[in-house]
């Protein structure tokens, strides 16, 4: 007499080792996309600090009152937060002209910088 085998189904073993590849797998993936999430919330941080950033060497630029005020601080509202904006002023080789150091931040006290720009203005005559 012969039998013969027929599989019709999985086995638990191969069950078990399916559900152990596919959390591997759903894991991973999940890692990555937070990951594109957080880097995306961070460009879109920076992004918005740069232009705060740019408005305020804009406006020393239009502004003729000289010497430019070191450690100047102030806020901007931007993409419904506020952003604050600290300037430094530092002298260089020409006594007619100083460079410009913009920070910004999320944080009224200045601790966590998202970026800075910097220019150079020149005495107006």
């Amino acid at each position: 007499m012969s039998y013969k085998h027929s599989s019709k189904g999985m086995t638990l073993l191969e069950v078990m080792v399916a559900l152990l590849i596919f959390a591997l797998t759903a894991t991973t993936i999940m890692k990555a996309a937070s990951e594109h999430l957080n880097s995306v919330a961070q460009i879109e941080d920076i992004t918005f600090a740069t232009w705060v950033a740019n408005n305020r060497l804009s406006q020393l630029h239009i502004d003729t009152t000289w010497p430019v005020k070191n450690n100047k601080k102030g806020s901007q509202d931007m993409a419904g937060r506020t952003w604050y904006w600290q300037q430094t002023v530092e002298k260089t080789s020409d006594s007619e002209m100083v460079q410009v150091e913009v920070f910004v931040g999320l944080d009224p006290e200045y601790n966590g910088v998202v970026t800075s720009a910097i220019t150079f203005i020149a005495k107006q005559d």
